[in-house]
């Protein structure tokens, strides 16, 4: 099955040089992803391949969805930034050994999944806002900060469900819906940076230059927040 999570990453870096390989792309990684699945009995949503498998399918997803609004359909430069940053973690995800463990017990509840799948949507999301913002800054197209807008609230909004979800499954997990862990205390920061630049971005055009340079920010805060503290903090959510 590798030989499909290796044709999506190249088809998605490559895609600059045709619009239709994004796409194309797109569908061999969720090919990839269903393959996975069904092998497993599960949601690949376990350890650094998986995930970051999941996490650079979800760019590629969310990219070729907020490419169908009018300003982005033909630019040329967006279709290129999504595939090249789902191309860079779709390798990336090649680099780690794949698992196939069955899911452990504390994982195994669709509360879990949930909890997951929308974290995933809302990192991709945030990313394609932090693309979405260079553009603004490079062009300054007004239409560009308000896909920005949009892209930082649907994000927003998942990450809002996902911590939900993993407040439900906390307690089913540990007894309780809150643990001081390392991701806790990042999630909670990435929650309320968003939340500061939606309102930012509220509050009229004087603070447009910021909101666009906090949208790139996010998405290094996102980074941490998923693969920093996973790998270099202990967690109950560390790989």
């Amino acid at each position: 099955m590798k030989p499909l999570l290796l044709t999506f990453a190249a088809l998605s870096f490559f895609g600059f040089f045709n619009r239709r390989l994004l796409p194309l792309g797109l569908m061999a990684g969720i090919a990839y992803l269903g393959l996975r699945g069904w092998s497993l009995g599960r949601l690949p949503l376990i350890g650094p391949h998986d995930t970051i498998a999941f996490f650079a399918v979800s760019v590629a997803a969310m990219g070729v969805a907020t490419r169908l609004s009018r300003p982005l359909c033909r630019a040329a430069w967006f279709t290129a930034a999504v595939g090249i940053t789902a191309g860079l973690f779709g390798g990336l995800a090649l680099l780690f050994p794949v698992r196939s463990m069955p899911m452990p017990t504390v994982l195994d509840t669709l509360w879990f999944e949930l909890h997951v799948v929308l974290a995933f949507f809302a990192y991709a999301l945030f990313g394609v806002g932090a693309i979405v913002s260079g553009g603004w800054l490079a062009f300054r197209d007004r239409p560009l900060l308000d896909i920005q807008f949009k892209t930082a609230l649907a994000g927003w909004s998942f990450f809002s469900g996902s911590m939900v979800a993993g407040g439900i499954w906390g307690y089913y997990a540990w007894g309780t819906y809150w643990l001081w862990t390392p991701k806790e205390i990042w999630t909670s920061i990435l929650w309320l940076f968003y939340a500061l630049l939606l309102h930012l971005r509220l509050k009229g055009g004087k603070w447009d230059v910021l909101s666009a340079w906090l949208g790139i920010l996010g998405f290094a805060v996102t980074l941490f927040t998923y693969l920093g503290v996973s790998l270099l903090m202990k967690s109950s959510h560390s790989f």
